[in-house]
Order: C-alpha cells, then sequence, then structure tokens
C-alpha cells in the first residue's frame, strides 16, 4: 500500500486529491472521492457564499471524512468565501488563479490547512514563507487555467525550492503518472480529468462523451493574450475563439466571447459554444467508473510499477 506524508497530515488514505472544476467539483463528487480514500474538493468557482455553503452542506451529509474547498482567488467573491470555509473551518483550502497570502492569516486561524495551486518556483517559494501546509505544482499539461513550464520540469524545482509536501498535477492520469510523480519528488498527486467521467461526477452527459472521445492531440490552448490561458478539448469554439485572438478586436471583446462557454458545456451539454476544459490526459481515459474505483484502479497500477522498477537497476 502506498502512503507518504500528505496521507498523515491530513488523514486520508491515498496521496490524491480531486482537482476542484468549475461547474463540476460539486459537494458529491468531492465526498466521493473523499469516501474512495482520497480529497474530495469543492470549486467555489465564480460564485457566492451561498453557493458554496450548500455544496459544503452537501458534501457533509455525504461523507465523515476530510474534503476540501478550492477558491479561484479572481473570483469577485473570492472575499466573501474565503471569510465562509473560515466560519465553516472547511478541513483543507486550495487556491488558484493569485496569491493567496491576502487570505493566509484567517485561514490559518481557523486551523485550516492551505495548500495552494501554482505554476512557479518563485510562487511557490511566496506561499512557503506564507504558511502553506503543502504544495500543489501544477503543469501546463492539466486542463483549464494553465502556465507554461510542464509537470515534469516544474515539479522537481518546486520539491527543491520548498520544505513543504509537494503534489504533482498536470498530465497525470494513471498508476504510471503517479510513479513518475514519486520519481520527481512530489508525495502525492491532484487529478481532475480523469474525475470527469467518475459516475458519481454530475457533468453534462456530452461533457463524457468529449473526454472518452478525445485523443491524444484533442486539446489546445486559448487565452494567452489575455494573460490567462486555458487548456481544452477542441471544438467549434475552441477553433472560434483562437481565430479572434489573433485578429483586431479588442480585449473587451475577446473577453466577451468567453463569457458563459464553461457553463454552456458543462451544464447545457452545448457542444458548439461551450467550452470543453480538460487535460491532454484525455486521450488515455476509456471507460466511466466510480470514483472509488478510480482511486484503487490508479493506485493498483503505481504499486505495480513502483514494484517491478528494480528491474532497472543492477
Amino acid at each position: 500500500m502506498i502512503q507518504t506524508p500528505i496521507c498523515d497530515l491530513l488523514g486520508i488514505q491515498y496521496p490524491i486529491f480531486q482537482g476542484g472544476m468549475a461547474w463540476i467539483s460539486d459537494g458529491k463528487l468531492a465526498a466521493a472521492v473523499s469516501n474512495g480514500g482520497g480529497l474530495g474538493i469543492i470549486s467555489a468557482m465564480n460564485l457566492d457564499a451561498d453557493y458554496l455553503k450548500k455544496q459544503i452542506d452537501l458534501a457533509r451529509s455525504l461523507t465523515d471524512k476530510p474534503f476540501g474547498v478550492n477558491i479561484m482567488l479572481m473570483s469577485p467573491h473570492a472575499p466573501e468565501v474565503a471569510q465562509l470555509v473560515a466560519e465553516e473551518k472547511v478541513p483543507v483550502v486550495t487556491t488558484g488563479a493569485g496569491n493567496p497570502s491576502r487570505y493566509m492569516p484567517l485561514w490559518l486561524e481557523a486551523g485550516i490547512k492551505v495548500i495552494p495551486v501554482v505554476a512557479s518556483v518563485a510562487m511557490a517559494k511566496l506561499v512557503t514563507k506564507a504558511g502553506a501546509a503543502a504544495i500543489i505544482a501544477e503543469g501546463g499539461e492539466s486542463g483549464g487555467h494553465v502556465g507554461d513550464l510542464t509537470t515534469m520540469v516544474l515539479v522537481p524545482q518546486v520539491v527543491d525550492a520548498t520544505n513543504l509536501p509537494v503534489l504533482a498535477a498536470g498530465g497525470i492520469g494513471d498508476g504510471r503518472g503517479i510513479a513518475a510523480a514519486f520519481m520527481l519528488g512530489a508525495v502525492g498527486v491532484q487529478v481532475g480529468t480523469r474525475f470527469l467521467v467518475a459516475e458519481e461526477c454530475g457533468v453534462h452527459p456530452n461533457y463524457k462523451k468529449k473526454v472518452l472521445k478525445a485523443n491524444d492531440i484533442a486539446t489546445m490552448v486559448t487565452g494567452k493574450r489575455l494573460g490567462h490561458p486555458v487548456r481544452q478539448i477542441k471544438n467549434q469554439f475552441a477553433k472560434d475563439y483562437a481565430k479572434a485572438e489573433y485578429s483586431q478586436i479588442s480585449d473587451e471583446e475577446l473577453e466577451q466571447l468567453g463569457r458563459g462557454a464553461l457553463y454552456r458545456a458543462a451544464v447545457e451539454g452545448d457542444e458548439k459554444t461551450g467550452d470543453f476544459l480538460a487535460g491532454q490526459i484525455s486521450g488515455m481515459i476509456h471507460k466511466e467508473q466510480p470514483a472509488a474505483e478510480i482511486i484503487q484502479e490508479m493506485f493498483q497500477q503505481a504499486e505495480e510499477v513502483l514494484k517491478g522498477a528494480d528491474k532497472w537497476v543492477k
């Protein structure tokens, strides 16, 4: 059985987090992942504290295991949801799309373990000084908001730059990816795209079909012009947006093109105008499974890979 310091730190069975995906990572999915032995995470996304409170209550009604909340720091509701997770004493908060230092004293005072998602060594050093409990180093292979560095390059540099436990994210979809993450110095992984096809995931069926039909070159990155690039599955929306990005339209018009696109994909299943965020490992996913089975399968494979690694060492 694989057990690392992150398991002891958080009281979880397997060193795996489920990524916080907007319009997807709700209380039901988070509870299923936590019940399966990982750390389920609710996405606060761009909605207010009332929405998040309902999802926290839902998760607590479905599991007695630890779970977390992901806060996107670019959200206009970030201050109120930051306050809510402190009041609710959510065990773990992960953060993305910004610097969490502003809220760290509040969360630490509430006894929350703060585990920021970073895409650079500089941010890893900053959150280490601010009091983070661990760090998620996420490479550009991931779905959604991405940085420039790949997981292979980023993780060992973050490991070298901090004394905190580091989890690897981006491009991890099976046990081989977990084993590779350990070899890079990580003590766990965060997985998003694989959980899109969990049976407990309430995303629109068309979204799941997109992931299941994807191949190795099914994704593309847009949004670099506006400074917040995202990776998604290629479709008409993604191609039209990429074309507009290199046109003469204003940044305001370009921003408007993307508004509501993820909702149209995740909730409405609109295959033409929806934005189907997913990672490069989409082409490795071929079946829908319960969240617990996904976790067990991944770690069984990781154990087999790691036990066989000595055949290369003479």
